[in-house]
């Protein structure tokens, strides 16, 4: 994906955030409860400084103890009404922000899955769970702690400013004029904060995406003995996140060193003439004190304002991030109108001229004018050297990729005109290399039909000699397999993938090498439970075994993109062509082994 740089000015970092406004926008009743609250202990902090005032102007005099008395039961009330209504303020907005990030993570995720495979052909999968994990964590504390203390600080900030103006407009006005002065240059070295902040998310996406992919194949690391050079390329890619976080923290405390300097500055100058004003008579001790706690209350907020600025300018950073990922528009796409499936689907498929290289190969084509049609019910086997294109036609089937020229039909219907979850809903797949998810396996099962009962799942344990392997394992169907199901051998998990293809029970199966990793009686059960399931639907199958598909309907043969030959295994070896060729290699080599 590429990267761009991000700027933080006041302009760019609330556009990078505007697009998040509408998750937080869904909880308005929670948000204005956080308003009501965050007013009340403003107004109880800011309300201190005029008790202050009064005990210190008529207060301390022996005839009026008892106003003394009645001074600290209200300020004992107000500190009251302060701490229920900031514990207040504190859940309801922190649980706003978990509540947003949260339904951020599931659209992202939502999103992410929805994308079409070309994306994912250079997409890092590390980075996009750094994304996932880590970029919405820092849009966590925008929605939840910074938007609180923001808020917090914008009305001290106000109402200190307004109560300054009303204790002492001639001291008011050399605090306002200083104000400008601190903001200005905080606002422009912000920009220094998101450029750091955007490079430190970029080297922690980069160090993760390592990470991810390097454990996800720890049994190959460790296989070649690769571990100290991972573990030193690791190191080197944390310390590269390490160095770059540490600059955008260090922006930001300078931004927050300037910040509290200058807005204390201000009210030290202010307090020393303030105190010649007290001496000479022109205010009151107690009106001085008033004023100069309204002023501590304003700089305090408008630094701490400071922090909550470096703070957006950094999460400006991860919303782009974020942004860059939720504008992606998939190519593979429902059109506004799709067409409708015969019911039932008949499951006929024909490949019409089609042209077809990979978005980030477009110079190599894969298939050169490919057409062939499949007849209902017929079972078809695609055979031919590696890299000849047969995989690529499941691809296309399954609408992975559009052709570049050409179409693809199922029973008649252009496939693109199609909402490709009705497509995919007609197709069962069996892949080389199955997937097996961490989870149970009876989960495994259901991935492609959650409704299934558990009669249903054992049968199908049962028809995919899956059920002796199933029930031997220390829970059963419940048993959790481990990532990729690493904890099966790689025929337990073939047969795994075929029980979940007949589970799906669609019109048309797709068999990429089902049975390669399966031994000599296992492969014989399972051939036999597919010979039923192909019966009454159409069969797409690839094989490099040619054993396998001696009994297919007919066998396309494919080399380099192009069909070249046609017809049932006694009309292809009858030919002397290519098929013929490939099945004497195979063929013979197998007699020679057993001789």
């Amino acid at each position: 994906m590429k990267k761009r740089s991000a700027s933080a000015r006041p302009t760019a970092v609330l556009a990078s955030l505007k697009p998040l406004l509408p998750y937080g926008f869904r909880y308005k009743g929670r948000i204005v409860a956080a308003l009501v609250s965050l007013g009340l202990a403003s107004a109880a902090t800011l309300s201190v400084p005029q008790a202050v005032r009064r005990m210190i102007d008529f207060g301390f005099q022996p005839e009026k103890a008892g106003l003394i008395n009645a001074y600290f039961g209200a300020m004992l009330g107000i500190v009251a009404v302060l701490a229920i209504a900031s514990g207040a303020r504190y859940y309801l907005v922190m649980t706003l922000g978990e509540r947003v990030v949260a339904d951020l993570r599931r659209d992202l995720f939502a999103h992410l899955s929805g994308l079409d495979a070309s994306f994912f052909d250079t997409a890092q999968t590390g980075e996009l769970i750094s994304r996932l994990t880590a970029d919405t964590t820092q849009l966590k504390a925008t929605f939840g702690s910074s938007a609180s203390v923001a808020l917090r600080n914008l009305f001290l900030f106000a109402g200190a400013i307004a109560m300054m103006v009303f204790s002492s407009a001639k001291l008011s006005v050399l605090v306002l004029v200083a104000i400008p002065v601190i903001v200005l240059p905080l606002v422009i070295s912000g920009r220094s904060v998101g450029r750091r902040s955007r490079r430190a998310q970029d080297r922690l996406a980069d160090a993760t995406a390592f990470a991810a992919e390097h454990l996800g194949a720890v049994r190959v690391l460790q296989a070649f003995g690769a571990e100290r050079a991972t573990r030193t390329r690791y190191a080197a890619a944390i310390e590269a996140a390490y160095r770059a976080m540490a600059e955008a923290i260090g922006a930001r405390a300078t931004l927050t060193a300037a910040a509290i300097f200058l807005a204390f500055a201000s009210v030290v100058a202010v307090l020393w003439l303030g105190a010649h004003d007290v001496i000479a008579g022109r205010m009151s001790g107690g009106l001085l004190s008033q004023f100069v706690l309204y002023a501590v209350l304003g700089a305090s907020s408008l630094g701490q304002l400071s922090e909550v600025w470096s703070e957006l300018s950094a999460a400006g950073g991860a919303a782009g991030r974020i942004g860059e990922l939720l504008a992606v528009v998939p190519r593979i796409a429902a059109p506004a109108h799709p067409a409708i499936l015969p019911t039932p689907v008949r499951g006929e498929i024909r490949f019409d001229g089609v042209r077809f290289a990979y978005p980030g190969r477009p110079d190599a084509s894969v298939l050169h004018g490919l057409s062939f049609t499949v007849r209902p019910g017929e079972t078809v086997a695609l055979v031919g050297p590696s890299g000849a294109g047969k995989t690529t036609v499941f691809q296309l089937l399954m609408r992975f990729y559009d052709p570049t020229a050409g179409r693809v039909l199922l029973d008649g219907v252009p496939i693109e005109t199609l909402d490709p979850l009705a497509l995919r809903a007609a197709l069962a797949l069996v892949p080389q290399d199955p997937v097996i998810f961490s989870a149970s396996v009876a989960d495994n099962l259901r991935f492609g039909r959650d409704d299934a009962s558990d009669a249903e799942v054992h049968a199908v344990a049962q028809r995919a000699a899956a059920e002796s392997f199933i029930e031997a394992l220390p829970e059963g169907y419940d048993t959790r397999v481990g990532e990729r199901g690493m904890t099966l051998s790689g025929g337990q998990r073939q047969r795994l993938a075929v029980a979940r293809a007949m589970l799906k029970d669609a019109p048309v199966l797709l068999l990429d090498e089902a049975t390669s990793a399966l031994d000599a009686e296992s492969e014989r059960l399972v051939q036999s439970a597919l010979e039923t399931l192909e019966k009454g639907r159409t069969t797409l199958v690839i094989a490099h075994r040619l054993a396998t598909v001696v009994k297919a309907d007919r066998i396309l043969v494919i080399d380099g993109g192009r069909l070249v030959e046609e017809g049932t295994h006694a009309e292809l070896l009858a030919q002397n062509g290519l098929y013929a060729r490939l099945a004497r290699l195979q063929f013979d080599g197998h007699r020679q082994a057993a001789e």
